[in-house]
């Protein structure tokens, strides 16, 4: 699709403290095992208000708030707050959300394009048959060469037969920016035949990752706000849009 859809991923009444860890998926207590049944995805846990234990969690793609009871016999789904109605900590929650899917992204395997310490990131889901996605790679040049931006392209293998042999080509290339570049500008990589199982490894967890964040189209790209805050931009963006996704020009 070309149309934008920007949005914030929603305000989310949960906090990750700087020193929330995740544990081993056995060690949540049972109403929260029950949730992961159901499909959550437990992140980390961290410390809610009046007693209660927090956990931030993903469903379909989304964040959400899951708060165990003192007793450790129920789980609450959704948003504390006070006696105004106001939810809990919104703001610090956001950042540090966001904070911690930004940590997801950045351990995924993706291909830089642009030069390392530019003072913008932007990761992006990134198909080889994907015209928007070429479309993208283009309209962002100047950002780029101007060494305004890196775009780290997260590779998947979606939209045709031989995007996944295509994907793999790229990341298995001796110098995958260079390969990316080049087909992006036109000379389309060859499918890798026998990919191998490593590559296929860094595929998978790619895939698995677009999933999570709820993402079914590429390309989905995803930057971070002057708040902190994490964005993201479906599609390939029209010119006001793509200065929100790059910054500046």
């Amino acid at each position: 699709m070309n149309a934008p859809l920007i949005r914030g991923l929603a305000p989310l009444a949960l906090w990750l403290s700087l020193s929330a860890h995740a544990a081993p998926p056995q060690a949540w207590p049972a109403p929260i095992q029950a949730l992961e049944a159901q499909g959550y995805e437990v992140l980390s846990s961290f410390p809610g208000p009046s007693g209660l234990t927090g956990y931030a969690a993903l469903y379909l793609g989304r964040p959400q708030a899951v708060y165990l009871t003192p007793d450790g016999r129920q789980a609450i789904v959704g948003n504390v707050t006070d006696a105004r109605g106001d939810k809990w900590k919104p703001e610090l929650l956001d950042r540090q959300f966001g904070a911690a899917l930004w940590r997801q992204l950045e351990s995924s395997h993706w291909i830089a394009d642009g030069k390392d310490g530019a003072p913008r990131v932007v990761y992006t889901f990134t198909d080889p048959n994907c015209p928007y996605c070429r479309q993208l790679w283009r309209d962002a040049r100047p950002w780029v060469q101007a060494g305004k931006v890196q775009i780290r392209h997260i590779l998947v293998g979606l939209l045709a037969e031989d995007s996944p042999a295509k994907a793999a080509a790229l990341l298995a290339a001796p110098d995958p920016a260079a390969a990316l570049a080049r087909h992006e500008a036109g000379d389309s990589v060859r499918p890798l035949a026998k990919p191998p199982a490593a590559v296929g490894a860094k595929l998978a967890v790619n895939q698995r990752l677009m999933e999570r964040f709820g993402v079914f189209a590429t390309p989905a790209s995803f930057y971070r706000d002057a708040q902190g805050r994490l964005q993201k931009i479906q599609g390939a963006p029209a010119a006001a849009a793509l200065q929100q996704l790059l910054g500046p020009r």
